[in-house]
């Protein structure tokens, strides 16, 4: 303050290091929030960490700055869209993914990011996916980061619509994942739900696992049997005597052999991989062999005599078996489709993350119009509806499945960007930033971090592109250089509109409703309103 016209000057020097009006400098709330959300401490551990540097902060505070956090990214991100724009273009454009992710009735959050640079562009959190609410988010990247090369996503009526709307003549892709996943689903559903119905009416697995239990008891008692029997299944003869001795690990393990057809898969999910199905040839299996144990141990042994009791009420069960039976055929039609599409192998070594064969994409449409041929050249086709809506389906698709390379010019020279076949980018975006909660809460339904989470949070995945942060920073040391930046005026109003959710009751509701006898209390006051009128 200067004594002598009452002035006062705040010190230039401090407010680098403190927001106006705040009790923790930048370096804790950049602190906080890389805890947070990308080595997914909990709030109990951030507070932990800084007690131990002399901080003080309760969780709630935490959780404050963690979302001050997530709103100073949101508007540097939004202030450098010019140069990442640029930086985008160096590379020749870029190619926008698009999808979103939900649990039940949560809102929707979409994302989109460029599958160049690996940038994630922008996030709106939706009440619902369909046209009217996706279009004003298409449209505020398309004014953000100018017209894509080209779009990636899934079948969702919604995007379709709005893409369609948004970006009419940029070349627009199906995801293959996606697509065979959802042909999938449409040819195989409706008998996989009759088989896992029908293997809940028997209650099977429950009774395997119990006998599974006794069994496991007895053989754990006389762990040389084990010995014994892999001496046998390597060929080496046993005495009959023996025979009798294995009767109970015998059935255990087939037992336990056939129970591990329900983890069958390869990490894809259904249709892909299909557990049910393979559980039920198990069973059916299970029953053969336990008919033939009593003639091959000769004796009657109480543990397969019930094994078989078990079984008995199954293995008359013809819907089931019908459902196996022409669900088995289906499984032929898609294993070859699937197998055209060279995406998603069996016995594939990365799940989820297989981004399909780097082969030229007018192969891939060869093999696939040699199985729609083959497919319709089957005598049963023309009785087979669901053979019917497949060939459908795929001539609805085929443009968005199989185009040409995109010839863009850089700054230096022509190039050909060939676009991902799937959206697995965003797909892998999406579990890790699910499984990062799971580990921060120990909660496995993310239903709640998608309720009250930011929608532009996902934006701290890009912390850890190198390319990005030197946009980001423009030539700054750290984010506390950015973050000085911006008008704590113009971070009030983001916050403000950030934690707007139309899905929140006001305090004011919430007062209401805890009134003693609400509903009555209501019910009372139209019904003197009306007779007063």
């Amino acid at each position: 303050m200067c004594r002598m016209c009452d002035c006062v000057h705040r010190s230039e020097q401090l407010c680098n290091l403190v927001p106006p009006g705040a009790n923790f400098g930048y370096d804790v709330l950049i602190y906080v929030g890389k805890a947070l959300y990308l080595t997914h401490r909990s709030e109990e551990d951030v507070v932990a960490e800084l007690d131990r540097k002399n901080i003080h902060i309760s969780p709630g505070g935490v959780s404050l700055l963690g979302r001050k956090f997530i709103v100073y990214l949101a508007i540097a991100h939004e202030r450098c869209a010019k140069e990442i724009t640029a930086a985008m273009r160096l590379r020749g454009g870029y190619i926008f993914h698009l999808d979103a992710t939900c649990e039940g009735r949560d809102p929707i959050l979409m994302s989109g990011l460029d599958s160049i640079s690996r940038i994630v562009l922008g996030n709106a959190k939706l009440p619902a996916e369909d046209k009217t609410h996706i279009v004003p988010f298409l449209k505020r990247m398309k004014k953000r980061f100018g017209m894509p090369l080209a779009l990636v996503h899934d079948m969702g009526r919604g995007i379709l619509k709005a893409v369609a709307d948004v970006f009419p003549k940029v070349p627009d892709f199906i995801c293959h994942f996606h697509f065979l996943r959802d042909i999938g689903k449409d040819l195989l559903g409706n008998h996989y739900d009759i088989i896992r119905k029908r293997l809940r009416k028997h209650q099977i697995s429950s009774k395997l696992r119990y006998r599974a239990k006794q069994l496991k008891q007895t053989t754990d008692q006389s762990p040389e049997l084990i010995h014994l029997l892999e001496a046998g299944l390597d060929d080496h003869p046993l005495p009959v005597a023996s025979l009798e001795r294995l009767a109970d690990l015998n059935v255990y393990t087939l037992i336990s052999w056939a129970l591990a057809g329900k983890s069958e898969g390869d990490g894809y999910g259904f249709p892909f991989d299909r557990p049910h199905l393979s559980f039920a040839q198990r069973i059916r299996q299970l029953h053969g062999y336990v008919a033939q144990l009593p003639k091959r141990t000769h004796s009657r042994h109480k543990p397969t005599i019930k094994l078989h009791d078990d079984l008995k009420n199954m293995i008359k069960d013809k819907v089931l078996w019908k459902a196996v039976e022409d669900i088995e055929k289906r499984v032929l039609i898609f294993e070859r489709l699937r197998k055209a599409m060279r995406i998603a192998p069996p016995s594939g070594r990365y799940g989820l993350n297989d981004e399909g064969d780097k082969i030229d994409i007018r192969t891939i449409e060869y093999r696939v119009n040699t199985f729609r041929k083959w497919l319709t050249n089957h005598k049963d086709y023309r009785q087979d509806q669901d053979a019917k809506k497949m060939v459908a389906q795929l001539d609805k698709y085929w443009e968005k499945l199989f185009a040409d390379p995109i010839t863009v010019q850089t700054a230096t020279r022509t190039i050909q960007i060939q676009p991902q076949r799937t959206n697995n980018i965003l797909e892998q975006f999406f579990r890790d930033f699910k499984r990062s909660n799971r580990r921060k809460t120990g909660n496995q339904s993310c239903s709640r971090m998608l309720r009250t989470m930011l929608a532009e949070t996902p934006l701290v995945k890009n912390l850890q592109n190198p390319d990005y942060m030197s946009i980001l920073l423009k030539g700054k040391t750290d984010l506390a250089e950015v973050f000085v930046d911006i008008e704590i005026k113009t971070l009030r109003e983001e916050f403000r509109k950030a934690q707007l959710n139309p899905e929140r009751i006001s305090p004011k509701i919430k007062r209401l409703i805890a009134m003693p006898n609400y509903p009555e209390k209501l019910m009372k006051m139209l019904e003197e309103t009306v007779t007063l009128s």
